[in-house]
This record gives structure tokens, sequence and C-alpha cells, in this order.
């Protein structure tokens, strides 16, 4: 059972409370917070925050970086390590300020969880990320099962984020209403759908192959006529799972959204996973359509519009987050330009 601290509780749920409500600060990032507070306090056996020194910031420091992730088997990456120290400075340079705690803590004694410039570097370092060419794509979506309503759902969701680029934590809660066929689009209000930075957008099917919008069409006509699915119904909508002859069963569909986009990235990694691909993720949609856009869309309105489309205010987020030269290329332009 986990040691606690009762005055720590009180005073962690303060400043969680400042980062949502002050700082506006999103769900994750608080969590995130929390979690990255939690494994500083858990170093000092749970003391009294009001005992802060600095030594236990620089011991902190050591136990971090020989730490061993439960979850990889391997010690924690630069950029996990940077964000577990930025939370814990934050949160002390904002205890330096909370009665009680002022006169014990000094807003200069967050530096102390400061990264070296090297570790800094290394946290920060571009790298590529594997994405799905169109070709794997459609390879993995041709091997997806259609028997139950399970597949045919899974299948859909597949061909959406494909028509669309779409962020996983948005399409989970995606209802019937937010969509319009006629105009072939996707209406992600922020109200309602958990946008990235709550922003509101019309993202409009995009025409990278037939396959997929026939595949979603049918989704939509079979929710609306055969489910009888209404307007406030989820789009891609969670199983229903209850006993049936003493095991739990898939018995049908529920009409609400899911409540976080797990299901949806295990859906899609086991597509590719059992078309004998690697396990890719949602969010890798957006490099592959990103990279088609380049080559489709080569006015700077276009490419623009296309921007728009996945929810970039600025085309330069596009192009630096998925559109960086690749070595090869790199070495490609660099050798030509020296020989012309």
């Amino acid at each position: 059972m986990r040691k606690f601290n009762e005055e720590n509780e009180r005073i962690k749920r303060r400043y969680l409370q400042y980062l949502k409500t002050a700082k506006r600060k999103d769900a994750g990032t608080v969590l995130k917070a929390a979690e990255g507070v939690l494994r500083f306090e858990a170093s000092t056996n749970y003391a009294n925050f009001k005992r802060f020194h600095i030594e236990q910031a620089i011991k902190f420091h050591d136990r971090i970086n020989a730490e061993i992730s439960k979850a990889t088997g391997k010690p924690f990456s630069k950029s996990t390590i940077a964000s577990v120290l930025a939370a814990n400075k934050a949160f002390i340079f904002w205890l330096a300020d909370q009665p009680g705690y002022k006169s014990r803590i000094r807003h200069s004694d967050a530096d102390y969880f400061n990264m070296d410039a090297k570790g800094q570097r290394v946290a920060r370092a571009t790298r590529e990320t594997p994405y799905p060419s169109m070709e794997m794509a459609r390879h993995a979506f041709n091997y997806m099962p259609e028997t139950t309503d399970v597949d045919l759902r899974n299948k859909a969701l597949f061909a959406f984020l494909m028509l669309t680029g779409a962020r996983d934590g948005a399409v989970a809660s995606l209802r019937l209403k937010h969509i319009n066929m006629f105009d072939g689009c996707v209406y992600q209000d922020a109200r309602e759908v958990r946008t990235k930075n709550a922003k509101t957008f019309t993202t409009y099917f995009l025409p990278v192959d037939a396959a997929y919008q026939a595949c979603f069409d049918q989704w939509v006509n079979y929710l609306k006529q055969v489910k009888l699915f209404g307007p406030d119904d989820p789009l891609f909508p969670p199983a229903e799972i209850k006993p049936v002859d003493g095991e739990f069963k898939v018995v049908g569909l529920k009409r609400e959204t899911y409540k976080n986009a797990n299901a949806i990235r295990t859906a899609i990694k086991e597509a590719f996973v059992r078309a004998d691909l690697p396990p890719f993720t949602p969010h890798a949609f957006r490099k592959t359509l990103v990279k088609w856009a380049d080559s489709r869309y080569q006015t700077r309105e276009a490419f623009k519009a296309f921007s728009q489309n996945i929810g970039h205010s600025n085309i330069v987020t596009t192009i630096s987050a998925y559109c960086p030269v690749g070595i090869e290329r790199q070495a490609e332009l660099i050798k030509t330009a020296r020989s012309g």
C-alpha cells in the first residue's frame, strides 16, 4: 500500500486545481504533472514538502536517471526525464509563493530540477517517426474482417482516419451529428469534440482512395438505417459486453462515446499487425496524409487549405512537424546543388 503525507496531498490538490482552473491546462497535462510530483515525493519517502531542500532535488536527478521503466524494461528516455523534472520545477516554483512554504522555499530552489544542456539537446532532438505508406495502409485495410458489428466499426474507423487525418482523441468523441455526408465533411466542434487545444474547425474528406469513402458511407448508413442511431449517438460506438451463458460476449454497440482513445489505438494497431506490418498508431496517418498532400497540393494556397483541414492554423506547423527533410534526401539535395 502506497504511503502518503496528508499535508502534501492537500497542497498537491491545490496545485493541480491551479493548473486546471487558473492555467487552463487540459486533463492530460494535469495528470502528467501529478505523476511527476508524485515520483519526486516518493523519492523523499513522502517527506513533508515544507522540509524540501536542494539535496533532495540533486538526489532525485541521480535516481531518475538510473531508474528502469516498468513498461519497457529500459532506462527512462531523456524526453521522459525532462518532462518529470519540468513538472517538479514548476511545482516548487509555485510552492515558493504559498503560505506556510514561502518562508522555507525560494524560487531559485526550482532551478535544481533543471536538466543539463546535453540531456536537453537529446530530449529535444527531432527524430524520424515511422508511418505507413499509402500502399501499406490500403494493404492493412483490405485485411480487416467484416463479420461482426465491431469489425465493421473498426474498418470504418480506419477509413475515416485516412479520409480526415483526425486525431484519435477527437474521433473517440465524435457523434453522428458532426458528420455532413452531403458536403463530405466533419465539423469538429470543440464544445463537444475533444480537439487539440479546444480548436473548432471543419475537415473535408480527402480524395485519397474511393474504397475508404465507400466503406465510411456504408457505415454511416448502417448506423442510421439498421442500428437506428440518431444525431446524438456516437460515430464509432464502444462494444456492449454482457455475460451470456457464463461468458462475457459482445452483444451490440453502446449509444455513448468512448471515454478515451485507447480502444481506437488498439484497433488500428491490430489492423496493421494482422497484415504483418508494424503496429502503426492513428497519429501516424497524419504524416502519411501530409506526405501524400505534399505532392498533390502543389500551390501555396492549396497546401494551406490542406493544413487547415487537419487542424493547423499555421502552415509552418504542418511542414516542420510532418514534412522534415530526411537524411537521405538531405544528402541528395546537397550533392545535387554542389555538382550543379
